[in-house]
């Protein structure tokens, strides 16, 4: 199974957050430290604010920050809020239209895979993905001046 680019982002966007959770950033810090577009960020971070993984805040010192703790973020339900439901093969779409699938037993080892894949995001939380965070910090926080990038690396 192969994740949209948007679900990669969504889970990109969380990671930078949990690296550093006490500061705020921006669209644009996040898309300069994975050199991605921010206008593709845009969507995302909207969707991640609606589902109640981030939140924006406005004015001067506003920015992005995550709106649960990482521990609190189970990686299954980014990803399926992310993905949708799961269409692997034509027979899991709307209107499948094969030959077999009267007497086709790959619809269910196919669903059987689906449930698996799921099953193992959701034994995991954002908080296991930034386990490393001074590895992290040190990467994803290069443009920042020296004395903030040796406080998040601490």
């Amino acid at each position: 199974m192969k994740l949209t680019a948007f679900t990669d982002y969504s889970l990109r966007v969380l990671m930078y957050l949990a690296t550093d959770p006490a500061q705020r950033t921006t669209i644009a810090r996040i898309a300069a430290a994975y050199g991605i577009s921010e206008n593709h960020l845009v969507k995302v971070v909207h969707f991640l604010g609606q589902q109640g993984w981030l939140k924006n805040v406005r004015g001067k010192g506003g920015g992005l920050e995550l709106g649960l703790p990482p521990e609190r973020i189970v990686l299954g339900q980014v990803v399926r809020a992310t993905e949708g439901e799961a269409v692997v093969a034509e027979c899991f779409g709307e209107g499948g239209d094969c030959c077999i699938a009267p007497s086709c037993r790959l619809r269910g080892v196919l669903r059987e895979a689906v449930t698996a894949f799921e099953a193992v995001l959701d034994r995991y939380t954002l908080a296991d993905l930034v386990s490393n965070r001074q590895q992290l910090a040190q990467v994803l926080f290069f443009e920042q001046p020296p004395a903030r990038r040796a406080k998040a690396a601490a």
